[in-house]
Protein backbone atom coordinates (compact mmCIF):
# COMPACT_ATOMS: atom_id res chain seq x y z
CA UNK A 1 0.00 0.00 0.00
CA UNK A 2 1.78 3.21 -1.18
CA UNK A 3 1.82 6.09 0.90
CA UNK A 4 -1.07 8.30 1.79
CA UNK A 5 -3.25 5.70 0.46
CA UNK A 6 -2.94 6.49 -3.10
CA UNK A 7 -2.62 2.80 -4.46
CA UNK A 8 -4.52 -0.03 -3.05
CA UNK A 9 -4.33 -3.71 -3.91
CA UNK A 10 -7.36 -6.12 -5.39
CA UNK A 11 -10.42 -5.11 -6.43
CA UNK A 12 -10.85 -1.30 -6.25
CA UNK A 13 -14.29 -1.56 -5.68
CA UNK A 14 -13.78 -3.47 -2.62
CA UNK A 15 -10.97 -1.33 -1.37
CA UNK A 16 -11.69 1.84 -2.38
CA UNK A 17 -9.64 5.27 -1.38
CA UNK A 18 -7.89 4.87 1.38
CA UNK A 19 -7.67 8.89 1.54
CA UNK A 20 -10.36 11.09 0.79
CA UNK A 21 -12.90 8.53 -0.81
CA UNK A 22 -15.17 10.36 -1.14
CA UNK A 23 -13.60 12.97 -3.32
CA UNK A 24 -10.41 11.45 -4.61
CA UNK A 25 -11.65 8.23 -6.66
CA UNK A 26 -14.89 9.94 -8.34
CA UNK A 27 -12.64 12.49 -9.53
CA UNK A 28 -10.13 10.24 -10.94
CA UNK A 29 -13.04 8.16 -12.66
CA UNK A 30 -13.84 10.98 -14.67
CA UNK A 31 -10.23 12.04 -15.54
CA UNK A 32 -10.23 8.08 -16.93
CA UNK A 33 -13.42 7.34 -18.11
CA UNK A 34 -16.27 5.62 -16.41
CA UNK A 35 -14.98 2.57 -16.63
CA UNK A 36 -11.43 2.80 -15.80
CA UNK A 37 -9.70 0.76 -13.48
CA UNK A 38 -6.85 2.36 -11.32
CA UNK A 39 -3.65 -0.03 -11.56
CA UNK A 40 -1.93 -0.72 -8.51
CA UNK A 41 1.54 1.22 -8.52
CA UNK A 42 4.30 -1.33 -7.99
CA UNK A 43 6.36 -1.65 -4.56
CA UNK A 44 9.69 -0.53 -4.67
CA UNK A 45 11.83 -3.32 -4.48
CA UNK A 46 14.64 -2.93 -1.50
CA UNK A 47 17.71 -1.69 -2.27
CA UNK A 48 20.01 -4.32 -3.23
CA UNK A 49 22.77 -4.86 -0.52
CA UNK A 50 26.33 -4.32 -1.93
CA UNK A 51 28.18 -6.47 -2.93
CA UNK A 52 32.71 -6.99 -3.45
CA UNK A 53 33.45 -9.25 -6.17
CA UNK A 54 35.23 -12.07 -4.65
CA UNK A 55 38.79 -13.00 -5.43
CA UNK A 56 37.42 -16.33 -7.16
CA UNK A 57 33.53 -16.73 -6.97
CA UNK A 58 31.63 -20.04 -6.73
CA UNK A 59 34.37 -22.24 -7.03
CA UNK A 60 33.57 -25.56 -6.53
CA UNK A 61 34.06 -28.30 -3.39
CA UNK A 62 31.16 -30.57 -4.57
CA UNK A 63 29.52 -31.44 -7.90
CA UNK A 64 26.32 -30.03 -6.46
CA UNK A 65 25.61 -27.10 -7.90
CA UNK A 66 25.23 -25.25 -4.32
CA UNK A 67 28.65 -26.78 -3.22
CA UNK A 68 30.28 -23.85 -4.32
CA UNK A 69 32.49 -21.07 -2.32
CA UNK A 70 33.42 -17.45 -2.49
CA UNK A 71 36.89 -16.42 -1.51
CA UNK A 72 38.13 -12.91 -0.47
CA UNK A 73 41.88 -12.68 -0.58
CA UNK A 74 43.76 -10.47 1.54
CA UNK A 75 46.33 -8.67 0.92
CA UNK A 76 49.63 -8.93 3.31
CA UNK A 77 52.77 -10.79 3.57
CA UNK A 78 52.66 -14.73 4.70
CA UNK A 79 49.99 -16.66 4.76
CA UNK A 80 46.98 -14.84 6.20
CA UNK A 81 43.86 -15.97 8.89
CA UNK A 82 40.67 -17.03 7.85
CA UNK A 83 37.15 -16.13 8.64
CA UNK A 84 34.88 -18.28 6.91
CA UNK A 85 30.93 -17.38 6.92
CA UNK A 86 27.67 -19.97 6.66
CA UNK A 87 24.75 -18.56 6.02
CA UNK A 88 21.57 -19.04 7.51
CA UNK A 89 17.65 -19.55 6.12
CA UNK A 90 16.96 -22.76 8.81
CA UNK A 91 18.49 -25.10 6.19
CA UNK A 92 15.73 -24.23 3.25
CA UNK A 93 16.51 -20.88 2.25
CA UNK A 94 20.00 -18.64 2.11
CA UNK A 95 22.87 -17.82 0.22
CA UNK A 96 26.25 -16.82 0.22
CA UNK A 97 26.06 -13.16 -0.42
CA UNK A 98 27.90 -11.17 1.67
CA UNK A 99 27.78 -7.35 2.18
CA UNK A 100 30.77 -5.23 1.03
CA UNK A 101 31.09 -3.75 4.30
CA UNK A 102 31.28 -7.05 6.00
CA UNK A 103 33.91 -8.34 3.83
CA UNK A 104 36.25 -4.99 3.29
CA UNK A 105 36.68 -4.99 7.18
CA UNK A 106 38.22 -8.49 7.50
CA UNK A 107 40.09 -7.35 4.45
CA UNK A 108 41.16 -4.55 6.17
CA UNK A 109 42.96 -6.60 9.13
CA UNK A 110 44.77 -8.89 6.80
CA UNK A 111 42.12 -11.60 6.99
CA UNK A 112 41.19 -13.61 4.03
CA UNK A 113 37.52 -14.14 3.33
CA UNK A 114 35.04 -16.74 2.84
CA UNK A 115 31.59 -17.45 2.53
CA UNK A 116 29.94 -21.02 2.01
CA UNK A 117 26.98 -22.38 -0.11
CA UNK A 118 25.40 -25.29 0.56
CA UNK A 119 22.75 -28.17 -0.25
CA UNK A 120 19.05 -27.22 1.62
CA UNK A 121 17.01 -29.66 3.17
CA UNK A 122 14.31 -29.59 0.70
CA UNK A 123 16.46 -31.35 -1.64
CA UNK A 124 18.53 -33.29 0.66
CA UNK A 125 17.84 -33.31 4.39
CA UNK A 126 20.53 -34.01 7.35
CA UNK A 127 23.33 -34.86 6.95
CA UNK A 128 23.85 -32.89 3.65
CA UNK A 129 23.54 -28.81 4.41
CA UNK A 130 26.33 -29.58 7.88
CA UNK A 131 28.36 -32.40 6.26
CA UNK A 132 28.76 -29.93 3.25
CA UNK A 133 29.57 -27.04 5.01
CA UNK A 134 32.45 -29.16 6.48
CA UNK A 135 33.69 -30.29 3.37
CA UNK A 136 33.93 -27.03 2.31
CA UNK A 137 36.08 -25.78 5.27
CA UNK A 138 38.17 -29.03 4.57
CA UNK A 139 38.46 -27.91 0.84
CA UNK A 140 39.28 -24.80 1.79
CA UNK A 141 42.52 -25.53 4.03
CA UNK A 142 43.28 -27.92 0.95
CA UNK A 143 43.67 -24.58 -0.85
CA UNK A 144 46.33 -22.81 1.69
CA UNK A 145 49.33 -22.90 -0.47
CA UNK A 146 47.68 -21.59 -3.16
CA UNK A 147 44.99 -18.90 -1.42
CA UNK A 148 47.59 -18.22 1.16
CA UNK A 149 46.30 -19.12 4.41
CA UNK A 150 47.11 -20.05 7.55
CA UNK A 151 45.13 -23.36 8.63
CA UNK A 152 46.07 -22.70 12.51
CA UNK A 153 44.07 -19.53 12.26
CA UNK A 154 40.44 -19.97 11.08
CA UNK A 155 37.13 -19.27 12.85
CA UNK A 156 34.08 -19.57 11.66
CA UNK A 157 31.09 -17.44 11.69
CA UNK A 158 27.17 -17.40 10.78
CA UNK A 159 23.53 -16.75 11.88
CA UNK A 160 20.70 -18.99 12.47
CA UNK A 161 21.21 -22.37 10.89
CA UNK A 162 24.40 -21.04 9.62
CA UNK A 163 25.55 -20.52 13.95
CA UNK A 164 23.69 -24.51 14.38
CA UNK A 165 26.09 -25.56 11.52
CA UNK A 166 29.20 -23.30 12.63
CA UNK A 167 28.84 -24.57 15.94
CA UNK A 168 28.24 -28.16 15.10
CA UNK A 169 31.61 -28.04 13.06
CA UNK A 170 33.58 -26.73 16.12
CA UNK A 171 32.77 -28.96 18.85
CA UNK A 172 32.25 -32.10 16.93
CA UNK A 173 35.20 -34.57 16.91
CA UNK A 174 37.12 -34.08 14.19
CA UNK A 175 35.95 -35.40 10.63
CA UNK A 176 39.48 -35.52 8.89
CA UNK A 177 40.05 -39.21 7.40
CA UNK A 178 44.18 -39.66 7.25
CA UNK A 179 44.28 -42.59 5.26
CA UNK A 180 41.60 -41.39 2.59
CA UNK A 181 42.40 -41.24 -0.97
CA UNK A 182 40.77 -37.98 -1.12
CA UNK A 183 43.13 -35.10 -0.63
CA UNK A 184 40.16 -32.97 0.51
CA UNK A 185 38.62 -35.58 3.17
CA UNK A 186 42.12 -35.83 4.92
CA UNK A 187 42.17 -31.83 5.93
CA UNK A 188 40.81 -31.64 9.14
CA UNK A 189 37.71 -29.08 9.36
CA UNK A 190 38.63 -28.02 13.21
CA UNK A 191 39.01 -24.49 13.23
CA UNK A 192 40.43 -22.56 16.45
CA UNK A 193 36.79 -20.61 17.09
CA UNK A 194 33.29 -19.96 15.82
CA UNK A 195 31.38 -16.46 16.42
CA UNK A 196 27.44 -16.98 15.71
CA UNK A 197 24.17 -15.48 16.06
CA UNK A 198 21.12 -16.56 17.48
CA UNK A 199 21.71 -20.37 16.74
CA UNK A 200 20.11 -22.97 17.48
CA UNK A 201 22.25 -25.40 20.03
CA UNK A 202 19.41 -28.06 19.77
CA UNK A 203 17.38 -29.50 17.18
CA UNK A 204 15.77 -32.26 18.88
CA UNK A 205 12.24 -31.10 19.22
CA UNK A 206 11.40 -33.52 22.30
CA UNK A 207 14.46 -31.24 23.97
CA UNK A 208 13.56 -27.68 22.43
CA UNK A 209 9.62 -28.08 23.24
CA UNK A 210 10.73 -28.26 26.71
CA UNK A 211 13.08 -25.51 26.72
CA UNK A 212 10.83 -23.32 24.97
CA UNK A 213 7.32 -24.22 24.43
CA UNK A 214 5.57 -25.82 21.84
CA UNK A 215 5.74 -22.21 19.12
CA UNK A 216 9.24 -23.46 18.38
CA UNK A 217 8.13 -26.62 16.49
CA UNK A 218 6.06 -24.21 14.07
CA UNK A 219 9.46 -23.46 12.14
CA UNK A 220 10.27 -25.46 9.69
CA UNK A 221 13.63 -26.04 10.13
CA UNK A 222 12.72 -28.55 12.70
CA UNK A 223 10.59 -31.09 10.31
CA UNK A 224 12.38 -30.12 7.16
CA UNK A 225 15.72 -31.12 8.43
CA UNK A 226 14.53 -34.46 8.75
CA UNK A 227 12.64 -34.28 5.63
CA UNK A 228 9.49 -34.35 6.72
CA UNK A 229 6.88 -31.93 5.53
CA UNK A 230 5.05 -31.08 8.46
CA UNK A 231 6.33 -31.34 12.23
CA UNK A 232 3.17 -33.64 13.00
CA UNK A 233 5.10 -36.32 10.68
CA UNK A 234 8.62 -35.43 12.77
CA UNK A 235 7.12 -36.35 15.65
CA UNK A 236 5.08 -39.23 14.63
CA UNK A 237 8.06 -40.75 12.99
CA UNK A 238 10.53 -39.38 15.67
CA UNK A 239 12.17 -42.84 16.41
CA UNK A 240 13.13 -42.72 12.94
CA UNK A 241 14.90 -39.50 13.19
CA UNK A 242 15.89 -39.52 16.65
CA UNK A 243 19.40 -40.49 15.68
CA UNK A 244 19.92 -37.13 13.40
CA UNK A 245 18.00 -34.92 15.52
CA UNK A 246 20.64 -36.06 18.67
CA UNK A 247 24.06 -35.72 16.20
CA UNK A 248 23.27 -32.22 14.72
CA UNK A 249 22.24 -30.70 17.86
CA UNK A 250 25.70 -29.22 19.07
CA UNK A 251 24.52 -28.89 22.51
CA UNK A 252 25.52 -32.65 22.36
CA UNK A 253 28.96 -32.19 21.30
CA UNK A 254 30.79 -29.85 24.03
CA UNK A 255 33.66 -31.07 25.61
CA UNK A 256 36.52 -29.22 27.79
CA UNK A 257 38.86 -29.84 24.25
CA UNK A 258 36.91 -27.70 22.31
CA UNK A 259 38.01 -24.29 20.78
CA UNK A 260 36.08 -21.35 21.98
CA UNK A 261 32.65 -20.41 20.97
CA UNK A 262 30.98 -16.62 21.15
CA UNK A 263 27.34 -16.58 20.89
CA UNK A 264 24.84 -13.48 20.25
CA UNK A 265 21.33 -13.61 20.82
CA UNK A 266 18.63 -10.78 21.32
CA UNK A 267 17.08 -10.21 24.45
CA UNK A 268 13.47 -11.03 24.44
CA UNK A 269 13.96 -13.94 27.37
CA UNK A 270 10.27 -14.62 27.43
CA UNK A 271 9.27 -18.30 27.85
CA UNK A 272 7.22 -20.01 25.88
CA UNK A 273 8.44 -18.60 22.82
CA UNK A 274 5.78 -16.33 21.19
CA UNK A 275 5.68 -17.46 18.22
CA UNK A 276 8.63 -19.74 15.30
CA UNK A 277 10.47 -16.73 14.66
CA UNK A 278 11.24 -16.16 18.11
CA UNK A 279 11.14 -19.60 19.17
CA UNK A 280 14.04 -20.57 16.98
CA UNK A 281 16.41 -17.60 17.76
CA UNK A 282 15.57 -17.28 21.15
CA UNK A 283 18.62 -16.72 23.50
CA UNK A 284 17.59 -20.06 25.72
CA UNK A 285 19.50 -21.82 23.08
CA UNK A 286 22.27 -20.18 24.09
CA UNK A 287 22.23 -19.87 28.14
CA UNK A 288 21.53 -23.76 27.86
CA UNK A 289 24.76 -24.42 25.54
CA UNK A 290 26.47 -21.87 27.98
CA UNK A 291 25.81 -23.64 31.22
CA UNK A 292 26.98 -26.95 29.90
CA UNK A 293 30.17 -25.51 28.58
CA UNK A 294 31.24 -23.80 32.08
CA UNK A 295 29.66 -27.39 33.43
CA UNK A 296 32.62 -29.45 31.45
CA UNK A 297 35.57 -26.58 31.41
CA UNK A 298 34.64 -24.97 27.98
CA UNK A 299 35.65 -21.83 26.31
CA UNK A 300 32.13 -20.08 25.85
CA UNK A 301 31.06 -16.15 25.30
CA UNK A 302 27.35 -15.34 25.64
CA UNK A 303 26.28 -11.78 24.61
CA UNK A 304 22.53 -11.49 25.21
CA UNK A 305 21.92 -7.93 24.50
CA UNK A 306 21.50 -5.43 27.83
CA UNK A 307 21.46 -9.47 29.73
CA UNK A 308 24.83 -10.53 29.54
CA UNK A 309 27.82 -9.44 28.40
CA UNK A 310 31.64 -11.17 28.09
CA UNK A 311 34.90 -9.33 29.58
CA UNK A 312 37.12 -10.12 27.81
CA UNK A 313 35.17 -10.15 24.46
CA UNK A 314 32.72 -6.86 24.18
CA UNK A 315 31.59 -8.08 20.31
CA UNK A 316 31.62 -10.80 17.97
CA UNK A 317 34.72 -8.43 16.00
CA UNK A 318 36.85 -8.42 19.39
CA UNK A 319 36.48 -12.27 19.53
CA UNK A 320 37.25 -13.18 15.58
CA UNK A 321 39.99 -10.75 15.51
CA UNK A 322 41.44 -12.04 19.14
CA UNK A 323 41.98 -14.58 17.65
CA UNK A 324 42.31 -14.54 13.55
CA UNK A 325 45.52 -11.93 14.58
CA UNK A 326 46.70 -13.00 17.37
CA UNK A 327 51.24 -13.44 17.59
Amino acid sequence: MGAKGLTWAGDPGKQRGIMNQRFFLPALCILLGSNAVVAQAPKSAPAPVPTLPPTFADVAYGTNPRQVIDFWKAPGEGPRPLHIYIHGGGWVGGDKKMAAATVQKYLDKGISVASVEYRLTGEAPLPAPVHDAARAVQFIRSKAGEWNLRKDRVVLSGGSAGACTSMWILLHDDLADPKSDDPVARESPRVQGAAVGSGQTSIDPKVIEGWLGPNVLKHRMINMAVGEPTIEGAIANYAKHEALYKEFSPYNHVDANDPPLYMTYGNDMSLPSKDAGHGIHHPVYGVKLKGKSDSVGHECHLNIAGVSKPEKYPSADDFIFGILLAP
